[in-house]
């Protein structure tokens, strides 16, 4: 019987990327409640004793002591320069699809004609070019928050703080690059054009998109207006969409976010589900796996920097693109990307060369935040934050994803 073909093993492998879990709380923030509690009744102990017969003051104390966190968790900077009013209530959810970049504004018409496409039901414009960020060149959108918010994971749209520190002209960066780009919440970075301060931390899982400001900040910042699109078509076929809206835009690149896979009518029949054979063809051969680890191997001790793709230094992803590279693998820069470049398999089956993933960002519980290479006998390589080294260590199984064993044709089409 002839082995499925590479086709069908690319939409598997997409399925796949599109699978989130429920958002759950950080589990230090559970931990953390009882210690909490504690320190608040300390205090209030404390204010009673020693305010006890001043009634103005205990009044203004009781008070801030009520007031809820502005914060949603440890993500959000404090700030009183807009009222959280400033911004529209968060809708419904609106999950994105596809996001398409131009190389210019997009024409009302061309926009018009991604709206009349078969199964799209919202589609928000945007702008969006690389930004330097306190030194970072980073991939950034201009968006208009009260619209905006709803295409985002969950936790982060549902906070008004958030997104009125956007429309109040601060910068979100998403959670890896606040911590290993050493962009602190609160402080103010440089860019050409506008000094921003950072407002939250936040990924909102579109692509290689690490920072969000509000379109006014954007044109402040320089970015091409309205040369984005994020799409959202949950009943129609990503990848059939996706070639539509090439015609419509060419010469635009567009991400499949998401994505949604429709079977044939004739695959649609109830029945057990079968598990993919995929032909040795269709996976890296040994000679590849031999290069790819060697390569990576060969990089032990290189320094750990956000954004880095080689030869020196390196982020896990970019060492993950470049040893691969070696062997003539053409892999996705981005680790959720790299998540659909294969199947997955179990991590007791995992063989030398197969990737490791993580989720262990807290701004977006599903989001593939960490990647490694599983070296063998229980070890992986990997390049693991700012301040450490390219190194070999035992495999971390806490927030692990799930492990993919690379087929060089599907890592080659994955967008």
């Amino acid at each position: 019987m002839p082995g499925p073909r590479i086709g069908d093993l690319l939409r598997e492998a997409r399925q796949d990327l599109a699978f989130r879990p429920r958002f759950r709380r950080p589990q230090l923030a559970r931990r953390a409640v009882p210690v909490i509690g504690v320190a608040l009744a300390v205090v209030l102990i404390t204010d009673l004793l020693v305010l006890a017969g001043l009634d103005e003051v205990r009044e203004r104390d009781a008070l801030d002591v009520r007031r809820p966190p502005v914060a949603a968790g440890d993500y959000v900077a404090a700030s009183g320069q807009l009222p959280t009013n400033a911004v529209a209530p968060l809708g419904r959810l609106s999950r994105p699809h596809l996001f398409v970049v131009a190389r210019e504004a997009l024409t009302p018409e061309q926009v018009d004609s991604v709206r009349g496409q078969k199964g799209v039901k919202t589609v928000e414009v945007a702008d969006a070019a690389d930004v330097n960020l306190g030194g970072w060149r980073v991939p950034t959108m201009g968006v208009d928050p009260s619209t905006f918010r709803k295409f985002t994971p969950k936790k982060t749209a549902a906070s008004d703080e958030l997104w009125t520190n956007v429309a109040a002209g601060d910068v979100v960066v998403s959670y890896e690059l606040g911590k290993e780009g050493g962009l602190k919440l609160g402080d103010d970075v440089r860019s050409p054009g506008a000094e921003l301060r950072v407002g939250a931390y936040a990924t909102v899982g579109l692509g290689s998109i690490h920072a969000v400001v509000s379109r006014e900040t954007a044109t402040r910042l320089g970015l091409p207006h309205g040369n984005a699109m994020v799409v959202s078509a949950p009943s129609v076929d990503s990848a059939k969409l996706r070639k539509a809206l090439l015609k419509v835009l060419p010469g635009s690149q567009i991400a499949t976010i998401n994505p949604v896979v429709i079977a044939p009518p004739r695959q649609r029949i109830a029945q057990p589900r079968q598990v993919v054979q995929w032909p040795a063809t269709a996976l890296m051969s040994n000679p590849q796996i031999e290069t790819a680890l060697r390569a990576a191997s060969s990089k032990l001790g290189s320094p750990y920097v956000w954004g880095a793709e080689g030869p020196d230094t390196f982020d896990c992803s970019g060492l993950v693109q470049w040893a691969y590279g070696q062997a003539g693998i053409k892999m996705p820069r981005v680790t959720n990307q790299q998540w659909a470049t294969g199947p997955q398999v179990p991590l007791s089956q995992a063989q030398p060369g197969d990737l490791l993933f993580w989720r262990n960002d807290p701004t977006n519980p599903g989001y593939i935040s960490h990647v490694a290479i599983y070296w063998g006998n229980g070890q992986m390589l990997h390049s693991p934050r700012t301040g450490d080294v390219v190194k070999i260590v035992p495999v971390n199984t806490r927030n692990l994803a799930g492990v993919v064993r690379v087929s060089p044709q599907v890592a080659a089409r994955v967008r």
